[in-house]
């Protein structure tokens, strides 16, 4: 019937159809100042520069399979051997010297462990050999840091807001004579960086910051004044990463000189927002490394322990349960790489990829954890386990270096601005062709298929490994249907959709699903076309997780159009404002007092 419609209407028409359904003045999204999302400026009509980043383009329908496809291999046999010769002697100090328990106990790193640390190099592995580091590339740092979320999330996290975030700046913005002033003692860990971001009265809303840097007359130095809470310093007492101190730090008349600003004048949020950026993709491959400790617990309680007369790795229930681990697990460490590499690629877009893979991580590697308690019973909830340890250290992760919630907003308004963007675009491109007639119909016809649920041809044939194609299929899928669902906000909503965040966090998590999918059908399909021993297995995590992330997606996409979710929504907005102005449960308790 659609073929029928479309042969009956000349391209003109099509074009004036098209011209009046994008005829919504208002593509440009107003998004609150912390939602930033480029380093160089948002997205606009006047900065309309296409995104190679896959997550990006998802929110158009289109599928850019660059940066995923294949599995990108970014290492040559010297660097590989580099840091294999850096690996093992890693892995045996974190067995054999690095006590977490003795750790935790003292809110610190134990003197012997931290002086190995700095021996090995630790403190400054992305800092270059002639300014005193390691010099690791992104991939290189992100399997060290692996190896240290396996052991011990307390020194993980230590090491990782020195390197990761603490002196970041310096290294992307630094100038040459900042750079060797401060890396070689912060390499050598002789100097400990820290990054002062969270105030009492702004967290997740960075932009809202209130301290203050004031140029002096004589413009040598700037005076510093204000307040910043949850820094590496003195302990505060908390839940977990104990050893990672944490505390208050203010600064009162703090004199700085001007030759220490990084970057340019004005634009410090800039830095600070490409600072986290960049920072957060070592947090999946640590979690990858945790989920890969625990998992070993689990399925050697599993393989030993029985219960009604059969070891309990042969029953059902616990056999589902290591089978979601590992699944995981496998999408998590995946993704980790994925991103390393983009950035060792100089991939120029990577923020959301980056910002999925903590999201996962840290909610993949909690879930991991808990269920080995579980597999575990009662021994898992003692001490002497050492899981309840990794439980607590990891509930931080999904609050620092930008709150789940709030990164999941990230990636739905920033996904959505971008594809008004490309909507406004067509709509100008309609009115005015200029001899693009084959493109706009192009784009059109591949809109209008959406709209009536026809998949427009999306195809990984020829990049993804024959045994695959149900799993590519899934994906390519789950894009048309994701696309045509962003459109539909965006027609309905217009700039009013940044309100809408019962539907952005479906379809932030909708976006996670389908990168996960991209990612784990990328790694097994390299799996199976080189023949590696583990393909098999391989093949079956990513068949199981693609078959199940696509029922969750189209899950969420309904909810996004659903008239009934649409009033559940309402309601829960309804109980939480009722619940807000009682200060507390409303409900008459059921004995009548």
């Amino acid at each position: 019937m659609l073929r029928l419609i479309w042969t009956r209407l000349s391209a003109s028409r099509w074009r004036q159809l098209w011209a009046q359904a994008l005829a919504t003045p208002h593509f440009r999204l107003t998004l609150p100042p912390y939602y930033t999302t480029h380093q160089k400026g948002r997205y606009s009509s006047k900065a309309n520069k296409e995104s190679t980043s896959f997550v990006m383009n998802l929110f158009n329908g289109q599928l850019v399979p660059d940066n995923v496809f294949p599995f990108p291999s970014v290492l040559s046999m010297e660097q590989m051997q580099f840091l294999q010769a850096l690996v093992d002697p890693c892995t045996r100090f974190f067995k054999e010297v690095n006590d977490p328990a003795e750790n935790e106990k003292l809110e610190s790193i134990e003197k012997t462990t931290l002086a190995g640390l700095k021996e090995m190099g630790a403190f400054g592995l992305q800092v270059p050999e002639e300014l005193g580091g390691v010099g690791l590339t992104h991939t290189q740092y992100a399997r060290i840091v692996e190896v240290v979320g396996v052991h011990d999330l307390g020194v993980g996290i230590s090491l990782g807001a020195h390197q990761s975030i603490g002196f970041k700046g310096i290294l992307l913005f630094g100038t040459q004579s900042q750079k060797e002033k401060y890396l070689p003692k912060l390499a050598s860990g002789e100097t400990i960086a820290a990054f002062c971001l969270t105030e009492p009265s702004s967290g997740s809303d960075a932009a809202s910051i209130k301290t203050l840097a004031e140029l002096s007359e004589c413009g040598k130095f700037y005076t510093l004044n204000g307040g910043k809470i949850w820094i590496s310093g003195p302990p505060e007492k908390k839940m977990g990463i104990k050893c990672s101190n944490t505390a208050e730090v203010h600064f009162d008349n703090v004199k700085v000189p001007a030759e220490n600003l990084l970057g340019e004048l004005g634009k410090g949020f800039v830095v600070a927002m490409h600072v986290l950026n960049n920072g957060r993709f070592g947090m999946a491959s640590a979690l990858s490394g945790t989920m890969r400790g625990v998992i070993v617990k689990a399925v050697d309680h599993a393989a030993n322990r029985k219960q009604f007369g059969d070891k309990i790795s042969n029953y059902g229930a616990i056999q589902e349960k290591v089978a979601r681990m590992a699944m995981l697990h496998y999408v998590t460490e995946s993704m980790a790489y994925v991103v390393s590499a983009n950035m060792d690629m100089k991939v120029p877009d990577y923020k959301l990829e980056a910002a999925i893979s903590k999201i996962f991580a840290s909610e993949a590697a909690w879930h991991v954890t808990d269920e080995c308690i579980q597999v575990l019973g009662g021994m898992g909830y003692m001490q002497e386990a050492g899981v309840e340890r990794v439980l607590r250290d990891l509930r931080i992760f999904r609050i620092f270096e930008g709150t789940n919630d709030i990164l999941r907003l990230f990636v739905a308004l920033t996904g959505i601005e971008y594809a008004g963007v490309q909507l406004k675009n067509l709509r100008t491109t309609v009115m005015n062709p200029s001899g693009k007639t084959e493109t706009i119909l192009k784009d059109i016809w591949m809109r209008a298929k959406r709209k009536v649920g026809i998949p427009t041809g999306l195809s990984l044939e020829g990049i993804v490994h024959p045994g695959l194609d149900n799993s590519a299929y899934l994906v390519t899928r789950a894009i048309d249907l994701f696309g045509e669902a962003i459109e539909s906000l965006l027609l309905k909503y217009g700039e009013k959709v940044i309100d809408e965040q019962f539907h952005l966090k479906r379809v932030a998590d909708a976006a996670i699903d389908i990168y996960a999918m991209a990612v784990v059908i990328s790694r097994a399909s390299r799996s199976l076309s080189l023949g590696q021993p583990t393909a098999e297995h391989e093949k079956l995590l990513c068949q199981t997780w693609s078959h199940e992330a696509f029922e969750r997606v189209r899950e969420n996409l309904r909810a996004v159009k659903s008239s009934t979710w649409n009033q559940s929504f309402a309601n829960m907005k309804l109980i939480s404002n009722a619940v807000v102005r009682n200060q507390g449960i409303l409900a008459a308790h059921p004995l009548g007092f």
